[in-house]
């Protein structure tokens, strides 16, 4: 088999003024699918197995699918190993949601001054609008979870199975502006949000999680491109 072909691009640019790097794998044909790290700066497994995928791909694209990867959506929080982005908002509840709330639970929920107002999370609905993703996998950490939200249990079935995780519809609180509501629920567009063990080293992500969400890749060649 030969190189892949890499599309890298700048996905958007972060509130602290950096462009987000992305890159496209696969042709014009396939079900397009939407993988994103570093949505928390402070959630570096996530991070890390974005980065793994990366690696492999680059290697190794054995897919009859458009997959566009961003390693780290959230560039300012990463670089500063921080939850929010650079204006102390948090992506995952910017959104702009039916349910979407100025309310500020604490800091590090904060949902920014209005639904939609950060210049990453205008980047991410111009790109679901512009080109509806058949599967969203969104990288995070904490306790080991498979959070569902719409219709991707193929999916989830296919990693759980190689990892032994959880599958649930509910994260297990209110969750705001967040990415699997406004893309999975609220758009045909179904979401996985990946909970890694928090705190897990990167060799066990690069070994078993990376293996684990390719395999949930060859299960889109055969799905309907519309959900």
């Amino acid at each position: 088999m030969g190189q892949p072909s890499i599309d890298a691009f700048i996905f958007g640019q972060t509130a602290g003024g950096l462009p987000i790097p992305a890159y496209r794998f696969g042709g014009e044909s396939g079900a397009s699918v939407l993988i994103l790290g570093g949505v928390h700066g402070d959630e570096i497994e996530g991070t890390i197995a974005a980065h793994g995928l990366l690696a492999r791909f680059a290697q190794d694209f054995p897919y009859r699918l458009r997959v566009t990867l961003v390693p780290a959506f959230n560039l300012d929080g990463c670089l500063r190993r921080e939850r929010c982005n650079a204006r102390g908002v948090d992506l995952n509840r910017n959104l702009p949601t039916r349910d979407w709330s100025p309310a500020v639970a604490s800091e590090r929920y904060h949902p920014g001054p209005s639904a939609g107002s950060e210049p990453e999370s205008q980047a991410l609905m111009g790109f679901i609008e512009c080109e509806p993703p058949r599967f969203v996998l969104s990288l995070h950490s904490w306790h080991p979870m498979l959070n569902v939200n719409g219709e991707c249990l193929a999916q989830s079935e296919a990693i759980a199975r190689a990892v032994g995780y959880r599958i649930d519809a509910s994260i297990g609180y209110p969750t705001p502006g967040c990415l699997g509501t406004y893309a999975g629920l609220e758009r045909s567009s179904p979401t996985l949000t990946y909970e890694i063990e928090r705190g897990l080293a990167a060799e066990p992500i690069l070994r078993l999680h990376v293996p684990a969400m390719c395999t949930a890749l060859k299960t889109l060649e055969t799905a309907p491109d519309d959900p």
